[in-house]
């Protein structure tokens, strides 16, 4: 995909592998006639009600943030933009990403406010597929989360 479609993406996740257990399971509920058209034979039940959610909306909406860690995310995003590694750096989605990330996280640890380690947390999942590695970047093994590591090692934390 193109960048700026990429961009449009909340994290990215990586997701290994499944052992090789799961995967035969996989196969023999297939070969059993499993069809992920008719999902109502897997018995699949909703784990949140759109009252609950739009409840949690709100939380998150209420979530404090200091300017000391709106500067912090922009200053991410800026080094990112400077950063020798990288021909690309993180755009205004990228920090608008990590706010937005940043704020359910706190709420989701019962915080009514966003800390620098929030941020930190979320930095590499938010930006992987948000920066663009120089080639001889990668030919010194360097991939999106090393890249940001040594950019958040150049950013200055708020107190």
């Amino acid at each position: 995909m193109p960048e700026a479609q990429l961009d449009r993406f909340l994290f990215k996740i990586i997701v290994e592998y499944a052992p090789q257990q799961v995967e035969i399971e996989v196969l023999r509920r297939y070969h059993h006639g499993f069809d992920a058209r008719n999902l109502q034979n897997v018995q699949l039940q909703p784990v949140i009600t759109p009252q609950v959610l739009a409840e949690c909306q709100r939380e998150i909406a209420a979530i404090q943030v200091e300017d000391g860690i709106l500067k912090y995310i922009t200053d991410i995003a800026q080094e990112s933009r400077k950063s020798l590694d990288l021909v690309l750096g993180g755009s205004p989605r990228a920090s608008i990403a990590l706010l937005l990330t940043s704020k359910a996280f706190a709420a989701m640890n019962g915080r009514s406010y966003v800390s620098p380690d929030d941020v930190k947390h979320l930095v590499r999942p938010v930006y992987r597929h948000r920066i663009l590695l120089k080639p001889e970047a990668e030919i010194e093994g360097l991939n999106a989360d090393t890249a940001m590591g040594r950019i958040m090692a150049r950013v200055e934390v708020p107190r």
